[in-house]
């Protein structure tokens, strides 16, 4: 068995942590203040108005939602040295497409920051004609790169990720076997997710109302926990 650099891999549990916490931090504060995510499916002029009630605070928040949940890049990449497999062929497919998956998710986040507070000021305009332009924009946008970037490929890769490495716990025993279990049971109600986002596209669509809440947090308490047995284990 390899022996892992003990530094290597409290480094990555540390960043996986720092990734997990700082992110539920900044989510909870956009929770509060935007009602975040439930906005995310209502009419595009109650979006706008919020969004444009919000003011630069919310600008803000949003600016370290996306960039806290960044931070997962990190530990992501790292991971297959910390676990002592860096050519396993599974795992390396796997970061690459948690890495992908971290980029999406930015893309969709970041784009309340660059891309809805020019909307959100059209749409405040007294001119009808612009505030219905400023609504289909503020559809077309969010669809492309909420919908489809964000939460579709961005969430779907992410539970790939996820899912690869815990089967790869369970298989190697790298980790503890009960790590490799909440990893799978935590990605498989993270995955019923994708019912409400192509809901948006499919009218009808089965949707799990429960699961985007349930399934992100269990996902990200994982990721937690994946950090902290990294920081606190023993040496590999």
């Amino acid at each position: 068995m390899t022996t892992i650099p003990f530094t290597q891999r409290r480094l990555t549990g540390g960043m996986f942590i720092a990734g997990a916490v700082a992110f539920a931090v900044a989510a909870t504060l956009l929770s509060a203040a935007f009602d975040w995510p439930d906005i995310l499916r209502r009419p595009p002029g109650v979006v706008l108005a919020a969004y444009a009630e919000g003011g630069p605070g919310l600008v803000g928040i949003w600016f370290a939602t996306g960039w806290t949940y960044a931070i997962l890049l990190i530990p992501i990449l790292l991971l297959p040295a910390a676990l002592g497999r860096p050519a396993d062929p599974a795992l390396r497919v796997a970061t690459h497409l948690g890495a992908v998956s971290v980029l999406l998710s930015l893309i969709g986040f970041l784009r309340w920051v660059f891309v809805v507070p020019p909307l959100a000021a059209a749409h405040s305009s007294a001119d009808p004609v612009a505030r219905a332009a400023a609504e289909a924009a503020w559809t077309a946008q969010h669809q492309y790169g909420g919908a489809l970037l964000g939460e579709h490929l961005g969430q779907t890769l992410a539970v790939a990720w996820s899912v690869t490495v815990a089967v790869l716990i369970l298989r190697t025993r790298a980790l503890p076997a009960w790590l490799g279990w909440t990893g799978l049971a935590a990605s498989a109600v993270y995955l019923l997710n994708q019912g409400d986002i192509l809901a948006t596209a499919v009218p009808g669509f089965p949707v799990w109302e429960p699961a985007g809440l349930i399934g992100s947090t269990l996902w990200g308490l994982w990721v937690a926990a994946l950090g902290a047995t990294l920081l606190f284990g023993r040496r590999g």
